[in-house]
């Protein structure tokens, strides 16, 4: 049986993939033990992955001297994660659609609709260094296993 408690855990690290995969680790060790199913694992670490790359990346240019702030919160029934970098931001309307046109042969530039694809909300700030993703357990699935059994 999953735990049934929240759990709430934020942090300030050093724009360094070291330290973004030690956090990552340790959110999705919390979101298995809430017994979330391995399709929203996935999904959760996928979008995680991206996200703490952009910060790294984009938002703070590869600056280790810059900081990442997380703030999460697990329940039984949602996953909620904010990654603020010290950015300036972007605008997320203004990404050109890796679907289409030529932008379909480039190496990146398809993170931001990978997140969005595999979390339920996917807000940014108005600035647009910092973004919100939420992930709802998926309970019909659940359901549906349970039925199908």
């Amino acid at each position: 049986m999953a735990p049934t408690t929240v759990w709430h855990k934020s942090w300030n690290i050093s724009s360094v993939r070291r330290e973004a995969e030690a956090v990552c680790r340790e959110l999705l060790k919390a979101v298995q033990i809430r017994g979330y199913d391995e399709h929203e694992l996935f999904g959760v670490h996928l979008a995680l992955e991206e996200a703490f790359m952009n910060a790294i990346q984009h938002g703070n240019h590869g600056d280790p001297a810059k900081r990442i702030s997380i703030d999460s919160l697990i329940t039984p029934e949602k996953i909620d994660i904010s990654i603020t970098d010290e950015g300036t931001g972007f605008n997320p309307k203004g990404l050109p659609d890796p679907r289409h046109g030529n932008n379909l042969y480039k190496c990146s530039g398809r993170g931001v609709l990978l997140i969005r694809a595999y979390m339920d909300v996917v807000e940014y700030n108005e600035r647009g260094n910092c973004v919100h993703l939420i992930k709802f357990r998926d309970t019909q699935g659940r359901i549906k296993k349970a039925l199908d059994s």
